[in-house]
């Protein structure tokens, strides 16, 4: 299941026993770009989240957005939370940590740089053995 984790856990619940493996997108870590940029709701994923990884594979993924999630300090805080997450193996939670390109609500936004990319994978692997880049 591909999700972006804004539902109840009572949703969670009843999709449980039929979903293996999840790949929920965790945007960013400030309450600010979920709530004033998204229309989003940021413990409401991370309670989804939380959730998840208790029966479930789970990767997440991170979109970075220039100027808006693409701190070194945003993303240590928010792969220092995700290491304290373990999949039901034991292992650690894989981060895929992607490239923006503009497009529909964002196209005037400039896309993400390579190297910003790779600088944050860097500073996740401060906290996280399993980091990847995507769309680079």
């Amino acid at each position: 299941m591909v999700s972006n984790g804004t539902a109840e856990l009572s949703v969670l619940q009843e999709l449980k026993p039929c979903i293996d493996a999840m790949n929920i997108d965790l945007k960013g870590f400030t309450d600010r770009y979920y709530k004033d940029v998204l229309g989003g709701d940021r413990p409401m994923v991370m309670a989804f989240i939380e959730e998840a990884v208790k029966t479930a594979h789970v990767e997440l993924t991170t979109l970075i957005v220039p100027g808006e999630n693409d701190s070194e300090e945003e993303m240590r805080e928010l792969s220092r939370w995700v290491s304290s997450l373990r999949n039901p193996d034991g292992e650690a939670v894989p981060l895929h940590i992607s490239r923006f390109f503009p497009r529909f609500h964002m196209q005037d936004r400039p896309a993400t740089s390579v190297r910003t990319v790779y600088r944050l994978v860097e500073v996740a692997r401060e906290n996280l053995p399993y980091v990847y880049t995507g769309n680079c």
